[in-house]
Formats: structure tokens, sequence, C-alpha cells
């Protein structure tokens, strides 16, 4: 049955109900989608999310397939939005302005394509194009153009009847107010919307000014063009996109993209993320690629619409009741609902950042029982930056708050928004905590990074686990006999525990001296004990990059260890100039940022690793058990990569990764992780995704696997 907030509906299978139950739960629903639409559609205040709503009306029109006796002309599945308002002026629209059919997974994508030809009797192997394009989520408007001027614009309403919202149209800079080459009448049909970076700026001044704040970009913009003064229309940010039409004296094109593209022509704006494509495999590939960039586009979309890209096709197909044959609405997969904050506890992960949780009142969401959620970091919680500066993200949550919880997919459960109206008296501002709640030490954030991190290192019981597996790992230590699983338990021995890097090396010592030996442990006898202290011992020696990079420095990685180890030769020379070192001044200091390829950010985690006492002697006790090697001074490589900054994407079918980033190396090349105009060139191989289109952005060089091996010599 449906909840007192229309989030749930029944788990009976619809083809198990009764006749009887089928007419409850159909009255139920018809109700509270009705209560829906006219939240959203006439008020422009949605009670419930796009999710919930989406699943409340599949259930009914389910319950009126099974029982057709209950579809009714008032029902409303046979509607489109909800009824004008009594405050504007009523526009009857020429043609009428439908909805979308919706599809939630491939397979009802494939299946929209399987009706579509059947209904034209067209077979799987004739080519039929569609075109996609997002599904911006605004409010949707038809704009009445006669000789070219504007005359009328007006709100989709119930479809056959909108309100007259001309006076605030013209306030858009997005809409024209003539446009040339134009059938001698034209109903432009589009969505008017509001930008994320104009939405902020918005509420900020809604705040500053005591007015109401507006939840979403979309609400924003419905409220804001549904004004009767269109000087507050005119003084809102808003935008528009034009992506169909209604009537029109004259054909625009012979199809959906041309059509779009002649709209463009005409001076309006439209999506330049709309593709052709040649069938539903095509077609859920753009769905993945949009959905990538949905966070940078600056807009908000709840899904991708796909349409028969011919329109004799499309008038071949026709219309139902409320939507076209030819098109359907590929939604985003969303789930959403309100919840008590009950605590907010901070978790430190193995990089020693400091993590806000959300404990909940458990609430179901998308079928899973959600009692935790994350709440990113200290600035989403307070609403404002470290210099308390109001930001776009921040939600000023408290405990004690209602608020939304996100669950898509598998993703982690994440705190959305608060409900400042329903905040309890007292709720204070949370504060976030400024030492680690493991071990003490001090957490700082660094400039320019949103997370606090604990500066405990190895002594945060939080962080040593990972830190131990990553002294060890092949890059560094490389231990042999000594992996993360030999890690954990020893790190959790009571008897021999190995709980900082020093205690390897005295291993062998506190076994002989201690009467429960290792070779009574499970998985290890005379000969693999003997082994394991076999390899620790020939680690005693090791080279100063391996030791640099041993130590886990947040910002120092192998590459970065290596150009240390070779500006500074020796760990006495290191130790020394990091020690002296003072950020931000000082000879020490500027010897450090002279090194080509370390920056601020690197050299002052550095210089904080060693100035922390706790840090610093555990780095100490290691060193003393060490011979490190001096590092082999090296004179300028000549190469043909020689002082080039390369970056390796997609497989590599010669060589490892490593290898290639190590042969690089030795070239004197500098490798990256990512594409940037600093990029000289990158090396493609098979999949190479996001950096290859970004480095042909840039007009970075491109080659492959077999050209960069002929270009270093084989």
């Amino acid at each position: 049955m449906v909840a007192k907030d229309a989030g749930a509906v029944r788990d009976i299978p619809v083809t198990a109900l009764s006749a009887a139950q089928a007419r409850a739960e159909w009255s139920d629903l018809a109700a509270a989608v009705q209560r829906a639409n006219q939240a959203y559609h006439a008020e422009d205040a949605p009670e419930i999310s796009d999710a919930v709503y989406d699943a409340l009306k599949r259930r009914l029109a389910e319950i009126e397939a099974r029982f057709p006796a209950l579809a009714s002309e008032g029902s409303p599945t046979a509607q489109i939005g909800a009824a004008p308002s009594e405050t504007f002026a009523k526009v009857r629209h020429a043609v009428r302005m439908l909805s979308l059919e919706n599809a939630f997974d491939a397979e009802e994508v494939r299946d929209f394509d399987d009706r579509v030809r059947k209904y034209l009797n067209i077979g799987p192997g004739t080519p039929l194009r569609y075109t996609a394009e997002p599904k911006i989520d605004g409010l949707s408007l038809s704009l009445r153009y006669v000789g070219g001027k504007l005359v009328q614009a007006a709100t989709r309403g119930d479809g056959e009847t909108g309100e007259n919202v001309t006076a605030n149209a013209r306030t858009i800079a997005d809409i024209p107010e003539a446009i040339p080459d134009a059938p001698e009448v034209l109903e432009v049909r589009g969505e008017v919307y509001m930008g994320h970076t104009d939405f902020a700026s918005l509420n900020d001044r809604q705040a500053a000014a005591g007015e109401k704040t507006f939840a979403n970009p979309r609400n924003a913009a419905a409220g804001s063009l549904r004004q009767l003064n269109a000087a507050i229309t005119a003084a809102r940010p808003l935008r528009f996109f034009a992506y169909a039409w209604g009537e029109a004296s004259a054909p625009l094109a012979g199809s959906q993209m041309e059509a779009v593209q002649r709209l463009s022509a005409m001076g309006f704006q439209t999506n330049p993320l709309t593709r052709i494509c040649a069938g539903p495999e095509e077609l859920l590939v753009v769905y993945k690629d949009i959905e990538a960039q949905r966070a940078t586009l600056g807009y908000d979309i709840d899904g991708v619409v796909y349409k028969v890209d011919d329109l004799s096709l499309q008038e071949r197909l026709g219309l139902r009741s409320t939507t076209p044959r030819w098109a359907i609405a590929h939604k985003f997969p969303a789930e959403l609902a309100w919840t008590r904050l009950e605590a907010i506890d901070i978790q430190v992960g193995r990089t020693g950042a400091l993590s806000p949780v959300a404990r909940l009142l458990p609430v179901t969401v998308g079928g899973v029982v959600v009692s935790n959620a994350t709440l990113h970091n200290e600035d989403y919680i307070a609403g404002r930056d470290s210099r308390g500066e109001p930001i776009r993200e921040g939600k000023d949550i408290r405990v004690g708050d209602w608020v939304q919880v996100y669950r898509a997919g598998d993703v982690i459960p994440k705190v959305a928004d608060v409900d400042l109206s329903k905040r309890p008296a007292g709720a204070q501002p949370y504060a976030f905590p400024s030492v680690c709640p493991e071990c003490g030490s001090d957490a700082v954030r660094e400039e320019g990074d949103s997370v606090r991190r604990c500066t405990g290192g190895m002594i945060c019981p939080a962080q040593a686990v990972e830190r131990l597996k990553h002294f060890v790992s092949r890059g560094a230590f490389d231990v042999e006999g000594l992996g993360a699983k030999q890690i954990e338990m020893f790190f959790n021995d009571p008897v021999l525990p190995i709980r900082e890097p020093a205690q390897i090396f005295s291993l062998q010592r506190r076994d002989a001296g201690n009467l429960a030996k290792l070779t009574n442990r499970e998985g290890f006898g005379e000969k693999s004990a003997k082994n394991l202290f076999q390899a620790i011992e020939d680690r005693r020696k090791i080279e100063l990059r391996r030791v640099i990079f041993s130590l886990g420095i947040r910002h120092v990685g192998e590459s970065a260890a290596g150009l240390l180890a070779n500006h500074f030769g020796t760990w006495e020379a290191f130790e020394t100039a990091v020690t002296a070192a003072r950020i931000g001044e000082g000879p020490e200091w500027a010897d450090l940022l002279s090194i080509d390829g370390v920056g601020a950010v690197m050299a002052a985690s550095l210089v904080n690793a060693f100035h922390q006492a706790a840090e610093r002697a555990l780095i100490d006790r290691l060193v003393a058990e060490l011979e490190i090697l001096p590092a082999e001074r090296r004179g300028p490589v000549e190469s043909p990569v020689a002082g080039k900054t390369v970056v390796f994407t997609g497989t590599l079918e010669k060589m490892t990764r490593a290898e290639a980033k190590a042969r690089a190396e030795a070239l004197g090349a500098k490798v990256s992780g990512s594409v940037s105009a600093k990029t000289d060139l990158v090396i493609a191989g098979p999949g190479a995704g996001s950096k290859a289109k970004e480095a042909e952005r840039l007009g970075v060089d491109i080659i492959d696997e077999d050209a960069w091996l002929r270009l270093i010599g084989g």
C-alpha cells in the first residue's frame, strides 16, 4: 500500500492480486500520483522523488493492464502533467504536448526498438536510425511564432491546455523574439532550465535577502518562469534548449536531427550532445557516455531521450493517448528517501583521510535498508569552505536534521540534501575534529584539498596495516614471503607483533628470545621461517629510492622517490635537508622546490612527515636497522624522449606498464598519470579511453606501442 509519503508500493506481484485488492491499491496509487502531479507540475514543489513517482505510476499502469475496468479517463495514466493554474490565462495547444514513455534498463530499450520495427514491419536487419539527446530536467515550454515573430509562450499544463507565460518567456536570453527562414506558423518546443552555477548564485541571493531558497534547479526554473511579475523572471538566470516542435505550417526537415539543426540555425540553443545512432546498442553506448558526463554538464538531466530519426516514420508510428510511439525516455537510476540523521561518526582511512559517516534512522532506499551514508567531507557538512565562504555543494547538516539519502545501483549511499524546515530547535553546527580520533595526532588540510588527514602515519592504528603493506610492496622493500596476508597476521600477533617497519628487522632477534617460536605458528615450518628471516636480512642493504618510497609519505610515489634520491644522493643528505626545511621559507625549502617534478604540495608533505615527532621516531628506528646505499647520480640522459612528459594509456601488449614506465624514466622522460597541456606524447594501446580523447582535444601527439618502441630503439 502507498505510505503516507507516497514512497512505497505493495510487494505483492500484480499477477497475484485479486480484483478487490487491485481496486483498493489502484485507488491509493491513483490518489498518490494525482497529488504528486499537482505538487510537481502546478506548485513547483515536488513531495516525492522522480524514482518513487516512476515506480508508483508504473505499478498503476501494470494494475490497469491486468484489470482494464479500473482504467478510466480520470486515471493519472491517461493524463499529462496537471491542470493549468487559475493564476495565468489559459492557452489551448494547437498540437498536444505529450509526455514520454519511460525505460529503466537496457532490455526495455531493446524492447522499444522491437516494438517500433514490428509496428512498421521492418526486419531486424534493416537499418533504422534514432537520435539520442539528454533529457533536461526543467519545465516544458511551447513558443509560437507567426511570420517569424514570437507571439505566445505557454507551459505544457495538462497537455491540452497550458499557462500563458509570454511576458516571462520574452525575458529569457536563449529565446529569440524573431527567427529567420521560418515557416509562417511554427511552435518551437523545449525545456526551460537553470544551470548549476546560476542556481547556486540565485539561492545565495535569496538567502541574503531573507527569501525562500529553492531545493533544486528544476524547482528554481519552474518557479521563476511562473511568476506574475515578469521583472522577477527577468532577474532569474533562465536558459532554454529547443528540441521539438508543435504546429508547423511547413515541414522543418525530413529527419529529427536535420530539424534540430534547422532550429539551431534559427538561433535556438540545441543540445550539442544529440547524436545519431544506428540501433539500440549504439543508443546504450551514447546513454553511458552522457551519463558519465552528467556531473560536468553544468545543468541537470535525468535521462536520455531516444527518437526515431525519420520524420515520415514518426508520422506512421503516430501517438498513443499520452505518449508518442516513436520516442522513449531512458531514465537514469536514482533512488531517494528522507530520514533522520542521528549521529555523525568519523572513520580514518588507510591514507589517513578523515571521512564523515552519517548514522541514520534506518530507511528503505531502492529496496535496501540503509542506516549509514557518506557525508563526503567537512565542507559538505558545514556548507562553507575552510575560509568560511559558502559553497554550492555544502548543506549545513546537523545531527537531528531530516536528510535526503541517495542511492544509485551499488554505489555507497550518500546524504544528498537536508530539509531545514524540519531542523530541531537547538541543533548545533557540527564541529569537525582537528585531531585524529584513532591516535590523537593532528588532522590537517593541505591547501586546495577538501579532505582532512591524520598526520600520525604508522602510529595511527587505522593506517598502520595498510602502510605496512605498502612498506613491503614491490616498489619498496619487496620482502619475499612477507605479503599482505602475512602483514595482517603479524600485526595482530600478541607475541611477535609487527606494527611498524623497524619490527620487521627485529623479528628474528625477538623470535630467538621468545619461547613461542615462529615455527609454531600455522603456515610456518623450519624452512619457511628460515627463508623469511633470510629474505628480511637481504633487505637490510637497500637503495635510497626504495627507502624514501617505502615511508608512504603522501604525494611521494616511486617516480618522486627516484627524483629525491638522485638529487640528494645519500640518506644523510636527504634527512638533513628535510629536517632543516621550513615550509615556505629558507634555502632548504628552495632546494626542495628546485627539483624538477617536486612541487610545493609534495615538499610540504615531506617536511610535515619529518617534523611529526612520533612519525620521525618511527623513521629513525627503521633507519637504525638498515644500510642505505647511495643513489647512482646520473647526469643528463640523451635520448629521443629525454625531458619529455609521456603518458601511457590503454593496454600495452609487448611489455607491462611498470616496464614501460621504468624504460621511459631511464631514458630521461617524465611519466605522468594524466594528460595536460604539458604532455608531449601519449602512447595509446587497445582500450585507450578518456586520456586519448583529452590528448586529441589538446593536440598532443598520440602513437601506438610499436611506434613507441621504434622511437626508443626497441
